[in-house]
């Protein structure tokens, strides 16, 4: 899924379970699982200014980067952490790390050639799933879809808990950035081919 989905769909899902003190908690610990991906890539392509197939084809994969990335989408790490901080009476922290739980879940069934290692420490695997949330080799137009399916009917469900203006005027922007996107990546493509023949 992508990073912007995971804050929307955790909050619809985890919100009904707190209060809204935390949105913003959940909010975070749905983006967090990303942050190294971001990283690597603003020192890729800023800095290093590497063209964007070698950032993806070589510079991600490297082995420290993927240890990094490894570690924020650990369910095993991410589970511990939450049950830490719900022992130690860290209320924000327990949603941040059971909001990271549900980013790597998110993601399991979504990721084909760039599927993480969900379970590192403990092991190394990769679920390589037969589909992807973006690539069309693997049904990526579809899920894409249905993507935005679920960030609309997330934004829907989770809008009235939100108190906040900014917080409210960002999931909505989410939701038309979403359906935006769609259409320019996968959409229009397909209406210019037909268009075409």
């Amino acid at each position: 899924m992508n990073t912007p989905s995971h804050a929307i769909v955790n909050l619809a899902v985890l919100s009904q379970f707190s209060l809204p003190e935390v949105n913003l908690a959940i909010a975070v610990g749905a983006i967090l699982p990303d942050l190294p991906i971001f990283l690597f890539y603003g020192w890729a392509k800023f800095i290093q200014k590497l063209p964007e197939r070698q950032i993806w084809s070589e510079g991600y994969w490297e082995p420290g980067l993927q240890n990094w990335v490894a570690l924020f989408h650990s369910i095993p790490v991410a589970i511990f952490a939450a049950i830490l901080a719900d022992y130690c009476g860290w209320e924000t922290g327990k949603y941040i790390f059971m909001s990271m739980v549900f980013h790597s879940l998110g993601d399991l069934p979504v990721h084909h050639d760039d599927a993480h290692r969900h379970f590192f420490p403990l092991s190394d695997y990769r679920l390589i799933s037969p589909i992807s949330y973006w690539d069309p080799q693997h049904y990526g137009r579809i899920v894409a879809g249905v993507e935005v399916l679920a960030v609309w009917v997330a934004t829907a469900v989770s809008f009235p808990g939100v108190a906040s203006f900014i917080g409210k005027g960002l999931m909505v922007a989410i939701a038309g950035l979403s359906a935006i996107a769609y259409f320019y990546i996968y959409a229009r493509p397909l209406v210019q081919k037909y268009q075409r023949d």
